[in-house]
């Protein structure tokens, strides 16, 4: 499972010209859903995506996490991560999990992180065409795998 993060001062998400999620201060998720990716995975992800210290401290240090600041997570379905780019000019999806599947831990993972993430928490909709805005704060992004 990976996990594209971005720090941001505000992001949102519109479907069909609606705004479906938006979020103030707090991190941005694209979520890619690899094969063989499971709940196990998903949980991982979660607490690593809830605990990765990027937000700054007094000092400036990153040191906070997005639950020590008690803010937003926008969580948006993107099987393009998974894509396998190692070779030539077109993106190969053979490594994206079944669009059922996928779905189906999209769904996990956006319930796990409402139960768990007493901050914000909003999302785009599983296999939609999105139309994402964002200011990413820093900028700060990064990539992570469970």
């Amino acid at each position: 499972m990976l996990g594209l993060i971005q720090r941001v001062s505000s992001a949102s998400v519109s479907i069909d010209s609606r705004v479906n999620g938006k979020i103030d201060r707090g991190i941005l998720l694209f979520l890619g859903i690899q094969k063989g990716d499971d709940q196990s995975k998903a949980d991982q992800l979660l607490k690593k995506v809830l605990s990765y210290r990027i937000f700054s401290d007094a000092d400036g240090k990153m040191n906070l996490s997005l639950t020590d600041i008690g803010a937003g997570l926008l969580v948006i379905s993107q099987f393009t991560l998974a894509a396998d780019t190692s070779r030539g000019l077109r993106p190969s999806f053979s490594t994206a999990a079944p669009p059922e599947e996928a779905k189906a831990l999209y769904d996990y993972f956006l319930a796990k992180a409402k139960t768990t993430h007493c901050a914000q928490v909003e999302n785009g909709i599983f296999g939609a065409d999105m139309q994402v805005s964002l200011c990413n704060d820093g900028p700060v992004t990064f990539m992570l795998s469970s």
